[in-house]
C-alpha cells in the first residue's frame, strides 16, 4: 500500500534502537525525510547510516529531548514536521514506596510533559498546512498497570487523558493524535529485563522468556517491525479518520473486549 506520505518530514524521538528505530525505518521506507534521535551519538549515527543505505534522507540529532536544548536541536533540524513520533524510556521497575518526590517529577516529565512540549511546538504549523500525524508510544500498562511500573503507567496514562480532548480540537484540520500501547516486544529493554529476572530467580534467560511468552495468547514476543508498520499506517494519508485512539499491540494479553 502506498501510504501517501512520500516527501513528508518526520521527527522520531528515541529512535536509535528498539521500537523508535522501527518506526523511523518504516517511515523512511514510505518516502519520508526522517530526523532520528538518541542520546548515544555513536549508536545514533550507526542507525542513521543503516537507514540511509536504502536511499532514505535521514538526519541524526544526538540530544536529550527532555531538555529545552534537545528540543531546540530537533526543531532546528526539522522546523515544520508533518509527523511527530513521541517516544521516551520509562523509569526502571521500582516499588512505589521507594520513590521520592524528585524521581516522581522526573518520571512525569519524561513520560508526559516532554511529549506535550513537543506537540505544542508542532501542532499549529500542522494545522496551517492541513496535515499532521502525531503518534505517542506509551505502554500496554496504561490499560493494564503493573506493580513496580506505577510511575511509568501513571505518567503515560496522564498523557493519554491530557491529549484525548486536544485530539478532537484539531481533527478538522487533518491533524490526528493517537497512541500506540506496546506489550512485550523483542527489544534491548525487554532482554535487559529478562536478564535481571533470570539473575533474581536463578533461572536461565531462556526459561524466564519462555514463562513470559506462555502468558501471552500469541505465545511469542512482538517484532519491532510489526510495531513500526502499525505506526507508519497511523501516519498515513489513509488514517486521517483515526484520532484520539489507543492501539494496543500486545499479542492478545489484555483480556478486555474494549
Amino acid at each position: 500500500m502506498d501510504l501517501g506520505i512520500a516527501g513528508r518530514k518526520a521527527i522520531v524521538c528515541a529512535s536509535s534502537r528498539g521500537l523508535g528505530k522501527a518506526c523511523a525505518r518504516y517511515l523512511a521506507e514510505a518516502g519520508c525525510e526522517v530526523v532520528v534521535n538518541g542520546r548515544d551519538a555513536k549508536r545514533l549515527e550507526a542507525t542513521a547510516a543503516e537507514l540511509r543505505a536504502s536511499g532514505a534522507k535521514i538526519t541524526a540529532v544526538a540530544a536529550d529531548v527532555a531538555t529545552a536544548e534537545g528540543q531546540a536541536a530537533l526543531f532546528a533540524a526539522c522546523p515544520a514536521p508533518d509527523i511527530l513520533i513521541n517516544n521516551n524510556a520509562g523509569p526502571p521497575l521500582r516499588d512505589f514506596r521507594e520513590l521520592n518526590r524528585q524521581q516522581m517529577i522526573d518520571g512525569v516529565i519524561a513520560n508526559m510533559v516532554v511529549a506535550i512540549e513537543l506537540i505544542q511546538k508542532a501542532i499549529d504549523p500542522m494545522r496551517q498546512r492541513k496535515f499532521g500525524r502525531i503518534v505517542n508510544i506509551t505502554s500496554s500498562t496504561v490499560k493494564m498497570p503493573l506493580a513496580g511500573l506505577d510511575l511509568s503507567s501513571g505518567a503515560r496514562a496522564g498523557l493519554t487523558a491530557f491529549l484525548a480532548g486536544i485530539a478532537r480540537t484539531v481533527a478538522a484540520d487533518n491533524v490526528t493524535i493517537n497512541n500506540i500501547l506496546p506489550g512485550a516486544f523483542d527489544t534491548d529493554r525487554l532482554r535487559s529485563t529478562l536478564s535481571k529476572n533470570a539473575e533474581t530467580s536463578g533461572k536461565s534467560v531462556t526459561e524466564v522468556a519462555a514463562t513470559r511468552m506462555s502468558g501471552i495468547p500469541a505465545k511469542r514476543f512482538g517484532s519491532p517491525s510489526e510495531f513500526g508498520a502499525a505506526c507508519a499506517f497511523l501516519c498515513s494519508a489513509q488514517a486521517g479518520y483515526i484520532t484520539g485512539q489507543n492501539l494496543l499491540i500486545d499479542g492478545g494479553l489484555f483480556p478486555g473486549a474494549l
